[in-house]
């Protein structure tokens, strides 16, 4: 539970509230406009419908739009220099022109439309990098992995244009399976080409009516959608809470199917391994009495000794998990996604899942990528770069979340998590805090409704293996310079030095 200070929750119901209630006035007034106007569509159904149509116009592009207009030069002789014109940057979505490693490209754009359109430039800034899921830095050039993924592409070609069970397999898609199998400590495993979809297409082929979901109130959407779409029956426990999903437990097992009262045919306990905005490790010692479906898409490769995800950081038998799922977007540097289990359970999902028999395989190079980026860790290809790497996003992760706890900052999170969300919580902070640290070179991703409840905005970083101890004290001295500025200190605290500088050593 995040404990919300009185006076910024009080102040955050008042700009949303404020928001709200000019938004209802100027709809009133357009309902008049339309009557009068003959522009109007009529006949044509709204692409979103009420409230969900009122938040987008009214609320979320607000909070994207500037007070202050940014101008650029363009000289229209030549396309490409800039001419005097006005307009309002964007916030949540900028594009990038280079690989996301510790520091990237990132494109500027303009609208004069308050955000409704959004033109890029062809401006650049390079900016240090702590929005992007690169935890080990292999989504940037390897020496290893790179030469590798060429070759494959060459062989290859970029796409198989065929489902897994058409002309989809090839040699590398079956080194894979065995790969990943190995690399989780299962017996078997099965890829798919989008770590989405992983969840979303899954869940449907093992659930269904007469089942029961119990789910973590923060899993991540493509796990709710997954429940949603298998017809089973859905509860939701506390956020990381065994003690209530033990009660939510007893009470379905007790009172059995709704309206029959007859058992379940079957109960699954979904979690994840670190909750994407929250930065929280699983407890999972204290859930897998049930029958278990672990999500590892933000954990696998980025923690534990050996990078083997949060069973092997919380000393967990990978025996007592009964599915295990992960994507290869975050620490390995490609697309993707894997459920790994028993070789019985392995075998029904290729004979029945729609994204193994439908959808298009994953792509050769990006299969090849995986295999090199774990053999990398395991130090299979020949070096200590794979233990090197996992110990420095550790190390990393540890002293930039220490540091920014002692300036004041309210972060989420345990201790050897990436992921560290600071917590913004005013709308009107949500723009502030983005370009104020985007103006001084650093790039930050912020989070809002509906990813996270309306009240509970904030920024989420990210940290990378490929982070230097200077990227790091840069990205510091401008988030409290920012901080200082926007007013999201929440818990002024004097950061001590001499702690410091014995956290840069152990960086050294």
């Amino acid at each position: 539970m995040i404990a919300i200070p009185y006076l910024t929750a009080l102040t955050t119901y008042f700009s949303y509230g404020l928001l709200f209630a000019f938004g209802q006035l100027r709809d009133f007034f357009r309902k008049f406009i339309d009557w009068w106007s003959s522009n109007n569509l009529q006949g044509y159904a709204p692409i979103c419908l009420g409230l969900e149509d009122f938040y987008i116009r009214r609320l979320y592009l607000r909070i994207q739009i500037k007070a202050s207009n940014q101008y650029l030069i363009i000289h229209s002789e030549k396309a490409s220099e800039f001419e005097y014109a006005s307009g309002d940057w964007d916030c949540f979505g900028r594009p990038i022109s280079s690989a996301p490693d510790a520091w990237f490209d990132v494109v500027e754009r303009f609208s004069n439309d308050n955000n409704k359109t959004l033109t890029r430039t062809t401006k650049i800034s390079r900016c240090l990098n702590l929005g992007s899921y690169n935890y080990l830095g292999f989504a940037a050039s390897d020496e290893y992995c790179t030469p590798r993924a060429i070759e494959s592409l060459k062989r290859y070609s970029p796409s198989t244009c065929s489902s897994r069970v058409d002309g989809g397999t090839t040699a590398l898609h079956n080194k894979l399976e065995k790969c990943v199998a190995n690399f989780i400590g299962k017996p078997a495993a099965i890829v798919f080409g989008m770590g989405y979809v992983t969840n979303s297409a899954i869940l449907p082929v093992l659930m269904g009516k007469g089942g029961l979901i119990i789910s973590d109130s923060l899993n991540h959407n493509s796990i709710v959608n997954g429940a949603r779409g298998s017809g089973a029956t859905i509860r939701v426990f506390q956020h990381n809470t065994p003690a209530h999903l033990e009660e939510v437990l007893r009470e379905q097992i007790a009172e059995g199917q709704p309206r029959t009262h007859r058992p379940w045919k079957k109960i699954m306990v979904i979690v994840e391994g670190i909750y994407s905005m929250e930065g929280e490790l699983c407890k999972l010692p204290e859930i897998i009495a049930a029958y278990t479906y672990l999500d590892e898409a933000h954990s696998i490769g980025a923690v534990g000794k050996t990078g083997r995800g949060v069973c092997e950081l919380l000393g967990v038998d990978t025996a007592d998990v009964d599915i295990m799922m992960g994507t290869f977007t975050k620490s390995f540097g490609s697309c993707g996604g894997y459920i790994a289990g028993s070789k019985e359970l392995i075998q029904y999902l290729k004979y029945t899942c729609p994204a193994h028999l439908y959808a298009t395989s994953i792509s050769p190079p990006a299969a090849q990528q995986i295999i090199s980026s774990i053999k990398v860790i395991l130090g299979e290809d020949g070096t200590n770069r794979g233990a090197q790497k996992l110990l420095r996003i550790r190390e990393n992760s540890n002293f930039f979340r220490s540091e920014l706890q002692k300036m004041g900052f309210e972060v989420l999170g345990d201790n050897d998590s990436p992921v560290m969300p600071i917590m913004l919580y005013n709308p009107a902070k949500i723009p502030a805090f983005s370009r104020e640290c985007l103006k001084q070179n650093v790039a930050v991703v912020t989070v809002a409704f509906p990813a996270t409840p309306l009240l509970l905005a904030r920024a989420r970083i990210c940290i990378s293996a490929s982070h230097t101890k200077e990227d790091l004290v840069q990205a510091l001295e401008v988030i409290s310079r920012v901080g200082d500025l926007v007013g999201i200190k929440y818990f002024p605290a004097e950061p001590n030095k001499q702690e410091q500088d014995e956290s840069l050593k152990k960086l050294d």
